[in-house]
């Protein structure tokens, strides 16, 4: 049998509607803890918060469709004022019309671009997949975010770009690297416990 592209299939092997309704209440809830790990900076009106991190495991762990589908659902929630987001903003619907929103509406492509491109490296190995393959797809990933994050920040809020990009993406960069190094040690750890097993 071939080798699953999907990590979170091999972590748990279940298969139907309740193993992926299971996988995905589990990406939910991983998206609101890493929400809620949170810290606001007085300069900017985004916060650091873990969502970035959530957003690209659960695409690697997932995939395309079922991790599309998590931050589709994730999105929803906060939207119908459950307290998935982080917790600084606006509440509910509201959200979505405030300085992050998007970055919020940037995670259903970006789920699904750096899924996509990790689907297609998974049968190569981990070494190959860490390296050029899952790097270039988390980067990928975060390049989206932040794209649509500033865009939002320039022209929706009226910023503008230079500002835009300085209140929206270079306080993060430092942080955004070591969730994508976060991401691939989590990727490697699945991988020595799968092969382990």
């Amino acid at each position: 049998m071939a080798q699953s592209r999907v990590l979170a299939d091999r972590i748990y092997s279940g298969e139907g509607i309740a193993a992926d309704a299971a996988r995905i209440i589990a990406a939910n809830i991983l998206l609101a803890l890493c929400a809620h790990i949170a810290i606001p900076l007085p300069w900017t009106p985004v916060p650091i918060t873990g969502q970035t991190f959530g957003v690209l495991l659960v695409a690697v762990l997932l995939g395309s469709g079922r991790g599309t589908i998590a931050i589709v659902l994730y999105l929803l929630e906060g939207m119908a004022g459950l307290p998935v987001f982080a917790p600084y903003g606006a509440p509910g619907p509201a959200r979505f019309f405030g300085p992050t929103a998007g970055y919020l509406l940037a995670y259903p492509p970006a789920t699904f671009v750096t899924a996509w491109l990790s689907e297609r490296a998974a049968g190569l190995g981990f070494l190959r997949l860490a390296g050029v393959r899952l790097t270039g797809a988390l980067i990928s990933g975060e390049a989206i975010i932040f794209a649509i994050g500033c865009f939002w920040l320039a022209v929706a809020t009226g910023l503008g770009w230079g500002p835009a990009i300085s209140a929206g993406l270079l306080p993060f960069l430092p942080g955004e690297i070591i969730k994508m190094v976060l991401v691939a040690v989590t990727v490697r750890g699945v991988e020595l416990a799968r092969q382990k097993s």
